[in-house]
């Protein structure tokens, strides 16, 4: 059988010798290259986003409804994550599930370059479901490259990946945020579509590159189970078709009854997700205590991203309307803004990696605890930052574009600190039997903080107005105060973790 799968099987050129990509399989060239474009894509039309929809020459909606709409789809994206990684145990394999889900993004970057409302948000859907399933499977790609965990060059191969995710994200707001700003938004999004076009291309190309294992189904439905499962899919699919067919030909619909379900479904599934882990009988005392003590790390996170992703959508909308976007007297885009982030990741990660095996050496390195703690503080800090250029804007004046700059550096620093360590602890925190889908459970942690975002702005819920002086002050508030509570429960949330640290 395919899952039988020994490394003799494998190509001879994807794990070991022959030409290679800095000393790496050649594969990895190709899976580095198609996350580019991907991110290249998918940050690039993030950019515009937000400033397309308050746009006068855009949808022209308020800035809360923008924020929601944002929020909303950041929170799909993540949410999608997890049963894009079903999809491909169950039915695809990551290869073909990749290949797929790169076609749908395309189409979804496409319709959202057609000068339609009704095309944009079906465009807008189909790159969440294509990143979602994306996301879940190129990275459990570039891991089957490598001989295993003990790989020496797989942590390094992983960083190269890391590398190319980043430089995509920095160059996009760059390329497609002039062109959608300067030329036409349409335009900007059409050149999202080129930009997935040339990493499908990359990854159909190189595809004879990359390991046999990732065109295995690990655990393959039974024709009943696939059977059962349409069957189960199509119902569903009809029921919200009838349902929301009756809502529109009665002159109902509005965009909250799309955006509001999945507001919720964005809070829920994440409990439930996590409740039912915790509940699982096959699982352990100690497994059971290291889930207990996960929902902190859990909870934690979901109130850093709820933060953290308003540098895309809050932030963005305040440089635009508030904000002096000049260097040395010289304008540029606001989606510019969204390339500080990755260049400063691609400028800092060495640099916090360093750190901490230094520290490691000197026994001094801080707990997981810690850096959770301190992750939350920044990211608190960074808002108490935005006072500033909030209180200058109030005043009738600009705010300088370096204010911004700096809210974005000290987030990147929190991010540094909070979301690699996330992605190890999650991995160690793990109980066997879901050592690959607390990935996702991670990924929900962006959904939940993104889906509270998305409440609190839309006008039909909560109305807030994100970019006033008391809000700020009360998320940055919050953030600090959380930050102090983990660390003031580290012990007790060190005895749940067990070994793990």
């Amino acid at each position: 059988m395919a899952s039988s799968l020994t490394k003799d099987s494998v190509r001879p050129d994807t794990p070991g010798t022959g030409k290679t990509f800095f000393g790496h399989p050649r594969g990895l060239a190709t899976l580095f290259m198609t996350e580019m474009w991907e991110r290249f894509s998918y940050y690039g039309m993030r950019a515009l986003l937000p400033l397309y929809l308050v746009a006068p020459g855009g949808l022209h909606l308020s800035a809360g409804t923008a924020t929601a709409i944002y929020s909303v789809y950041v929170s799909l994206v993540y949410l999608l994550a997890l049963p894009g990684g079903w999809v491909a145990d169950r039915f695809l394999g990551p290869r073909k599930t990749v290949a797929v889900a790169g076609l749908i993004i395309m189409l979804g970057h496409l319709a959202l370059a057609l000068p339609a409302a009704a095309t944009f948000f079906v465009g807008l859907g189909l790159v969440a479901i294509g990143s979602g399933l994306l996301k879940a499977n190129i990275s459990t790609m570039v891991g089957h490259l490598y001989d295993g965990p003990d790989d020496a060059r797989r942590d390094a191969g992983f960083t190269l990946f890391y590398i190319g995710i980043n430089l995509g994200a920095f160059v996009a707001p760059l390329v497609i945020g002039t062109v959608g700003e300067n030329v036409n938004w349409h335009f900007g999004f059409a050149l999202a579509a080129l930009g997935m076009a040339l990493g499908l291309a990359q990854f159909l190309l190189g595809s004879r590159h990359l390991s046999e294992r990732s065109d295995v189904v690990p655990t393959p439905m039974s024709p009943a189970e696939k059977s059962a499962t349409l069957t189960k899919g199509l119902v569903w699919l009809a029921i919200a078709a009838v349902f929301y067919g009756i809502v529109g030909f009665t002159g109902h619909f509005t965009l909250n009854w799309a955006l509001i379900p999945l507001t919720v479904i964005g809070l829920i599934v994440p409990i439930l997700v996590i409740a039912r882990i915790r509940r699982d009988k096959d699982l352990d005392t100690a497994e059971r205590t290291k889930v207990s003590a996960y929902v902190w790390f859990f909870v934690a996170a979901a109130v850093f991203w709820m933060i953290y992703d308003q540098g895309g959508s809050t932030l963005s909308l305040f440089a635009d309307a508030s904000a002096d976007n000049t260097v040395f007297g010289w304008e540029f885009p606001v989606s510019w803004y969204q390339s500080v982030n990755p260049v400063m990741i691609m400028a800092l990660a060495p640099v916090f990696a360093w750190m901490w095996l230094w520290l490691n050496r000197r026994g001094k390195e801080p707990s997981t605890i810690v850096k959770f703690a301190s992750g939350l503080v920044l990211v608190g800090a960074s808002f108490f930052l935005f006072l500033a250029p909030l209180s200058i804007a109030e005043g009738g004046h600009k705010a300088a574009a370096m204010w911004l700059v700096a809210i974005y550096f000290v987030q990147t620093v929190g991010e540094l600190t909070l979301s690699p360590v996330g992605l190890s602890v999650t991995t160690k925190m793990a109980p066997a039997k879901y050592a690959s889908q607390m990935m996702g459970v991670w990924f929900l942690a962006v959904t939940a903080g993104d889906s509270v975002t998305a409440l609190l702005s839309n006008p039909a819920v909560g109305g807030v107005n994100l970019d006033r002086m008391g809000f700020v002050a009360l998320e940055a508030v919050l953030a600090v105060v959380a930050g102090f509570a983990v660390w003031m429960y580290r012990r007790k949330v060190n005895a749940l973790m067990g070994a793990v640290r």
